[in-house]
């Protein structure tokens, strides 16, 4: 009887992982009601009228928690987590609700015989393949099995096992039924065939949308932005969203706070070198694990304490270099050997990008790269044109900077040509997949430490501590008493703003935070919020907006993009109407076109082929290979919307290199085909399923 008390132990639910987006959460809980709750307890939200008990959404969120613990016993329970169980969680009461009406709509039942015939069958359902598998053979253990339900003790728990596998083929059968919708006709397997085996040689060019003008020559009025947004108001469904403004009182480290941790790292010094565990010692004084008998290279410091450490005279073994103060940081280290095994190097770069593939965009970045170069052999300052021309927006305000990297740090191209370089050389323009380098090796070294260390993080005392919540709390009751505009600017505050954010969703600029997501989704417009820890501080927060509609807002931003997305419309059409004139007054000469609008660069290619999703000489562009692909020999396209422009394409010839015999081909792929449009159609079923529910979501994180 151990299967069945193992049964016992594990009832709480069923996981079934029939779609990886939708169907994968569903959860048939044993003995649990899905299709109405009618308690009367508080509701954690309602789905097309039916009522979600708060009560059902936590046992469902507790047995979340519990696999949570159970799989990874050692992880802590996270905001992060802890969010993210909750979404699934109610995901997972959705999609069931939604289920279950599915099976209304279809009048699906299995009958009692139904589960008979299927659990003596040759394909058992799930939950006896789990349970009552022969190892051995890979079979069901029929007498273990009839001995299990023969049992009268177990009369109640088969009654709940009967109800899974009628689950389970109710889904089987709501399958069966979306899946029959989906059909491949022969056109279709025709076409598939054709594109999959085929090779296209084609002349084509590319012109990008700046060639029609600046986009100050495309006006758009209100009237257009607002007319796409009402066309296309289901590409901007969202979950409820609420904005805050909020001021942060910084707990920063002061100098004193920093003086007070180098000093104590200062007074550890002469035990460490004392001491003949370096390992215990280490453990008892660092505030992080992991730093006892490290190989270290100048790659693994800041740039400044890189030089403090390397550069130390008493740089040997058995020596201790520090207090060195590195990114928050004290490290104190003890050194145990000193070699010459660490290969780094430290260069600069400016970086000028462009588009893979845009033949003229590469051309302009390569003049523009030109004359950087022949202006830094000119003797103008790396750094300064850096901070100029790059745009690394990590680098760029810091002249370009790099730091210190070891080999294979970088790109393969950019690491090649820094390593084969000699420090002082400037190299380049190196192609990278991030566009143009230029380069400057500003360092070489080969020097690496054997050592341990200790650590410890520059944290605001108790003092500094209090002293920040303090001004906060004094905000919070100013803010409270004449609002949060005027408080902010009587304290000289800069007022910072979060933006949209749902409630599973990422907070912008401050991450997941379970107490900022309760107040904004529980407390009014303009609402001001407690002190609020985090990480930078203390937050003092306004609910700045509310948005409950389901669609995102037509605000600044998003009419912006709208208005980018109808300028570049207008300039595809403007390019069309130009391209279409050449064409017809060059007799559809592609050269002759190219000409015309001058310094637009043919591309000739052969071997072009759909499944490797790439053009030979351009790159990778999916909505050109399918332009060319769908083309007939000794034709020439119309204008063809591709990633950054407007093409015009000449195909030459489709040939079939591999020789295949299409009728055994087409054979074989109807069944593949036939799998992956069901199962796109099941997927696209539900999401629509989805997308349609009224789903009102009441809880409060």
């Amino acid at each position: 009887m151990g299967v069945i008390s193992r049964l016992r132990e594990k009832m709480h639910f069923v996981l079934y992982a029939l779609l990886a987006a939708f169907l994968a959460l569903i959860v048939f809980e044993w003995g649990m009601n899905f299709s109405g709750f009618s308690g009367g307890g508080a509701l954690a939200g309602k789905v097309n009228g039916t009522p979600v008990e708060y009560r059902q959404y936590e046992q469902v969120y507790d047995r979340l928690v519990d696999n949570f613990r159970s799989q990874a016993p050692q992880e802590e329970l996270t905001d992060v987590v802890e969010r993210e169980l909750r979404q699934r969680a109610w995901d997972i009461i959705v999609n069931q609700i939604i289920l279950e009406e599915q099976f209304e709509k279809y009048n699906i039942h299995v009958a009692d015989e139904d589960i008979l015939a299927v659990v003596e069958g040759d394909n058992p359902p799930m939950v006896i393949l789990q349970n009552f598998i022969n190892p051995e053979t890979g079979s069901v253990d029929r007498e273990k099995l009839d001995e299990a339900r023969r049992a009268p003790e177990n009369r109640d728990v088969w009654v709940r096992i009967e109800d899974i596998i009628r689950r389970e083929l109710m889904v089987e059968k709501l399958q069966q039924i979306i899946q029959s919708m989906a059909k491949v006709s022969d056109s279709e397997l025709d076409a598939l065939a054709e594109r999959e085996f085929s090779a296209f040689s084609a002349s084509f060019f590319v012109v990008p949308y700046s060639v029609a003008g600046d986009d100050s020559l495309f006006t758009v009025a209100d009237e257009e932005v607002e007319a796409y947004y009402d066309e296309n108001r289901e590409f901007f469904r969202q979950e409820p969203t609420r904005s805050l403004d909020y001021v942060i009182f910084s707990a920063v480290p002061t100098s004193r706070d920093s003086l007070k941790i180098k000093t104590e790292l200062e007074s550890l010094a002469e035990d460490f070198v004392g001491t003949a565990d370096d390992s215990a010692f280490v453990n008892l004084q660092s505030d992080r694990s992991g730093t006892f008998d490290k190989l270290y290279t100048r790659a693994d410091f800041s740039v400044q304490a890189g030089d403090e450490v390397f550069g130390d005279a008493s740089l040997k073994a058995g020596a201790v270099i520090g207090p060195v103060a590195d990114r928050n940081t004290y490290r104190l280290i003890k050194v145990k050997e000193v070699s010459e095994e660490g290969v780094v190097a430290r260069a600069s770069h400016i970086l000028i990008p462009f588009t893979q593939g845009d033949a003229s965009g590469r051309q302009a970045a390569r003049g523009l790269a030109d004359r950087i170069i022949q202006e830094i052999r000119s003797g103008k300052n790396f750094a300064d044109l850096a901070r100029k021309y790059s745009k690394d927006p990590g680098t760029a305000a810091n002249g370009g900077d790099l730091g210190w990297f070891g080999k294979n740090t970088m790109v393969p191209e950019f690491d090649q040509a820094v390593f084969n370089a000699a420090k002082g050389a400037l190299v380049g323009p190196v192609e990278t997949q991030f566009g143009l380098h230029i380069i400057k090796v500003t360092g070489k070294d080969s020097k690496a430490i054997a050592c341990s260390e200790i650590v410890r993080d520059i944290r605001p005392s108790g003092a500094t501590l209090e002293n920040a919540r303090r001004k906060a709390a004094e905000f919070q009751i100013e803010a409270e008493e004449k609002g949060f505009d005027k408080a902010y600017e009587s304290f000289g505050k800069k007022k910072y703003t979060t933006g949209p954010f749902s409630k599973a969703g990422m907070i912008p600029e401050i991450g997941y935070n379970n107490l900022i997501v309760r107040f904004a989704f529980t407390s009014a417009e303009g609402s001001i919020s407690d002190i609020i820890e985090t990480g930078p501080g203390f937050l003092v927060m306004q609910v700045a907006g509310k948005n409950d509609s389901g669609y995102k807002a037509l605000d600044a931003g998003l009419q912006d993009t709208i208005r980018a997305e109808l300028i570049k419309r207008k300039k595809g059409e403007a390019l069309d109407a130009r391209l279409s004139a050449l064409l017809k007054q060059k007799n559809g000469d592609l050269e002759a076109v190219a000409a015309a609008l001058g310094g637009v660069q043919v591309v000739n290619a052969d071997n072009i082929r759909l499944k490797e999703q790439t053009v030979p000489v351009y790159g990778n562009d999916i909505r050109l290979i399918e332009a060319i692909t769908g083309m007939d020999p000794g034709t020439v396209s119309k204008p063809v919307p591709v990633r950054d422009g407007t093409a015009l394409i000449a195909l030459h010839s489709r040939t079939y290199p591999d020789d295949p015999d299409l009728e055994s081909e087409k054979a074989r792929l109807r069944p593949m085909l036939e799998r992956v449009k069901k199962e796109r159609f099941l997927q696209d079923y539900f999401d629509a399923e989805r997308r349609a529910a009224t789903i009102e979501d009441m809880r409060e994180f």
